[in-house]
């Protein structure tokens, strides 16, 4: 397993320092759930915030285990998948197992952040042909849960140069979404399995750093999508932008997402211009 984390990180170090848009990733092992099987929604505090238009979202919040007095950390907005849409304020966190993750102990070791994991109560990206899924268009729920993060960066201690956008599935329909909606606010994102946005757009995406990750045998989010923007945004004069291809993976989230320091070592070491 260490073997393969390290051989993981060497890919993508070896992405970074070229210009290759795209890593292809083989053999990855089946994603290991056991790390965050004790955890539930109980390790996040709970919370409710209603938008300018109206709609509510619940939301769950993880802070870091000691937060230092006049200290600035990162703020991780995770969206979840459409298996944990509703109201409840406990799915999103135990039915999406990438937002779970976070409340790992080594991982909140090693990257002391606050993650915010808001609930939509419908889908926070509809697609243009759900059978075959090309295009995703933000739901008002998406503006909500932006608002939302605006109102946690100003009652946190939240370094405003470092918050961070992932997601599985339509998560990673929404993390996409959000980076054009709000590009001014996020410093990188990870979009995993997701669909993306109109690649008419694609020259709002240029100067943030996205890594795109998804496997080449998803049927139900087919990576077309995903390698159709990548190649737009980076037309579009745009470098920082790479994916990571998993050969033969289906609509899974990819086995080194977890404890995945290879990837959230990335993520914290980008910082958006004050």
């Amino acid at each position: 397993m260490r073997f393969a984390l390290l051989a993981c990180a060497s890919l993508l170090i070896a992405a970074c320092a070229g210009d290759a848009a795209e890593t292809l990733v083989r053999g990855t092992p089946p994603l290991d759930r056991s790390p965050a099987a004790a955890l539930s929604a109980d390790d996040f505090v709970a919370g409710a915030f209603t938008g300018s238009d109206g709609t509510t979202l619940p939301y769950r919040l993880l802070a870091p285990v000691r937060v230092e007095p006049g200290r600035r950390y990162p703020l991780v907005v995770q969206f979840h998948g459409s298996g944990a849409i509703g109201s409840d304020n406990r799915a999103q966190i135990e039915r999406d197992f990438a937002a779970r993750a976070w409340a790992i102990p080594a991982v909140r070791a090693r990257h002391p952040a606050f993650v915010l994991v808001p609930q939509f109560p419908v889908r926070s990206a509809n697609y243009d042909d759900p059978s075959v899924p090309r295009i995703a268009v933000a739901t008002p729920g998406l503006s909500a849960a932006l608002e939302l993060v605006d109102a946690i960066v100003a009652q946190q201690g939240v370094d405003r140069t470092r918050i961070y956008a992932s997601g599985f599935s339509v998560g990673g329909s929404a993390t996409w979404l959000s980076l054009l909606a709000r590009p001014e606010l996020f410093a990188a994102a990870m979009p995993i399995s997701g669909i993306a946005p109109d690649r008419a757009h694609a020259d709002a995406l240029t100067a943030i750093p996205v890594l795109v990750l998804h496997g080449d045998a998803d049927s139900e989010n087919p990576i077309d999508s995903d390698r159709a923007m990548v190649a737009a945004i980076r037309a579009a004069g745009g470098r920082q932008v790479r994916m990571r291809r998993y050969v033969d993976l289906q609509h899974l989230p990819p086995g080194d997402l977890v404890p995945g320091d290879w990837w959230r070592d990335w993520l914290f070491a980008q910082h958006r211009k004050p």
